[in-house]
């Protein structure tokens, strides 16, 4: 397993990603030039859906600017099949979803309430790829930045009538869904009040945080159902093939405030070493694996309408979209999906204009590769009602095309477990 995971992390297309920052790749094969060549693609034997939170279409034009100029593309945007997703939950009091609502659509088909993890609009528990996955006989994983029992990824591999109980849903990861591969923050929902793990409780950056878990050691029942559990880069390059337990920051691995009041996007592990490292693991079952991976910072720092902060997750999720990418570049068998579970912020690019009143903008930022500059302008700290894009790469892509409600994911993912 380690040496095919050695073949495809340096394959020609992942020293193109280095060579250009991790933001472009390059001649990149499409399904399009498989067909042409008259090469079918297999079935999807792996399943990468990754998830930029809070992330629409304007986030990626800001980063594509930003990043690769008028002229280029984003990896994400790279992807051969796209398509748009819209995000209405059912919810009484509001058309506007949250992320465990939006999250829960993907994972069960069935749209339901904002805080709800993949249940009901009664409450009533609803089977979830996650656990499909497993039981179909693949190695499932998930990797992110937040909590790793944050809404997005609880909604995969757990049900809650209510997301804020993150120690439970730990509970669930390890008693009834049992992903392989956990990598992320929130070592806090894992160990009781008064019992700090690796990151100290009270820290400087967030005196707030510390354990709060009321399901016992939640760590220590990890390592005795044979969990590796690794807290540092060191750690996590030296873990065993198996099953992993990666807990990097006591909460989300930034901090998400306004610009220049304390915001900090520094992750002791970034989302594409993380990538890299679950699909070295999963890629070892011969049934083939399930993994999600979100970059939650876009939608936190967008929430706080710091544009510079929002572009540089959405630099960072790009460089985990070109892991997966080259990835399934070299496993044809792969299918990779990238979009957003809603828009925060009402994001809008706008010019350089010194009549331009709005009290809500960012910049300039340089348009890469050229004298231009663009500012970003906010409509609102919150959540839109925007449908998000939606790419894709690899067997079953093309089914990504046009658009629908984002219940359509869980109809294409779910028959290939």
């Amino acid at each position: 397993m380690l040496v095919r995971s050695a073949r495809w992390l340096a394959a020609p297309v992942v020293a193109g990603l280095i060579a250009a920052a991790g933001l472009t790749l390059i001649n990149p094969v499409t399904d399009a030039t498989a067909e042409q060549q008259g090469r079918s693609r297999p079935a999807a034997r792996n399943v990468i859906f990754i998830n930029g939170d809070g992330m629409a279409a304007a986030h990626r034009e800001a980063a594509r600017l930003y990043y690769a100029g008028l002229n280029g593309r984003l990896v994400m945007d790279q992807l051969p099949y796209s398509g748009q997703l819209t995000t209405s939950p059912d919810d009484p009091e509001t058309a506007i979803t949250d992320s465990a609502a939006g999250a829960s659509a993907w994972a069960t088909g069935v749209a339901t309430y904002n805080g709800a993890i993949s249940v009901d609009t009664d409450g009533n528990p609803l089977p979830t790829l996650g656990a499909q996955a497993k039981a179909a006989g693949k190695a499932t994983g998930l990797v992110t930045t937040a909590q790793v029992t944050d809404a997005s990824p609880a909604a995969f591999f757990s049900n809650a009538v209510d997301r804020a109980a993150q120690d439970d849903i730990a509970r669930q990861y390890l008693e009834r869904s049992k992903p392989d591969v956990i990598l992320g923050g929130g070592e806090d929902w894992w160990l009781p009040a008064g019992t700090p793990g690796a990151y100290p409780d009270q820290p400087a950056e967030d005196p707030a945080e510390g354990s709060r878990g009321t399901k016992g050691n939640l760590i220590n029942q990890a390592k005795a159902a044979g969990y590796q559990y690794v807290s540092t880069p060191r750690q996590l390059a030296a873990a065993r093939p198996g099953k992993l337990l990666g807990l990097f920051a006591n909460e989300e691995m930034f901090q998400q405030r306004a610009e220049g009041a304390g915001d900090i996007y520094s992750p002791v592990v970034s989302l594409s070493a993380m990538t890299k490292k679950a699909l070295q693991n999963l890629s070892a079952d011969r049934d083939g694996f399930f993994l999600l991976i979100e970059e939650e910072a876009v939608d936190e720092f967008a929430h706080n309408n710091n544009a510079r902060r929002t572009l540089q997750a959405m630099g960072e999720l790009d460089k985990a979209v070109a892991v997966a990418r080259a990835y399934a570049a070299n496993h044809r068998d792969t299918l990779v999906v990238v979009t957003g579970d809603h828009e925060t912020g009402g994001l809008a690019i706008e010019d350089v204009d010194a009549a331009d009143e709005s009290v809500d903008e960012d910049g300039p930022f340089a348009v890469h590769g050229t004298g231009f500059q663009f500012f970003v302008d906010w409509t609102t700290k919150s959540h839109t009602g925007q449908s998000v894009p939606v790419t894709a790469f690899g067997p079953g892509a093309e089914r990504f095309t046009g658009q629908h409600p984002n219940t359509y994911v869980h109809e294409i993912l779910q028959p290939l477990f």
